[in-house]
């Protein structure tokens, strides 16, 4: 049976530019990197990794998406926003959570998200 989820994966066009991205806007520390091909990013007991190396798929595939957790939806919209991050939505309320949706430079998307107290 399943035990838990090993790592998610985006592809990515341009890994230089790709990490740039990850680590320098999104603040993301690398966990290990298999040389330039695929780069593993630890975020609170789960890997978030990017590749270069998957040919069957393709960046911004509209697929899969990951949301990552943040303390502070507001200040994080706002640091990212102040990094020339491009978003394809304002924050977004539901009765459980807070929510934005910003691109990488591939245009795959990622859902900042904060949980209501």
């Amino acid at each position: 049976m399943i035990e838990s989820i090993a790592f998610f994966v985006y592809p990515v066009a341009n890994m230089q530019r790709a990490r740039a991205f990850y680590e320098q806007v999104l603040g993301l520390k690398v966990g290990t990197a298999f040389g330039e091909e695929w780069v593993e990013f630890e975020v609170a007991g789960t890997t978030f990794a990017i590749t270069t190396a998957d040919a069957n798929h393709q960046p911004a595939a509209k697929g899969a998406v990951v949301a990552f957790e943040v303390d502070d939806l507001q200040g994080a919209v706002a640091r990212l926003k102040g990094a020339g991050a491009r978003f394809t939505s304002e924050i977004m309320e539901s009765p459980v959570c807070r929510s934005s949706i910003v691109r990488d430079p591939d245009g795959n998307e990622i859902i900042i998200h904060q949980r209501k107290k």
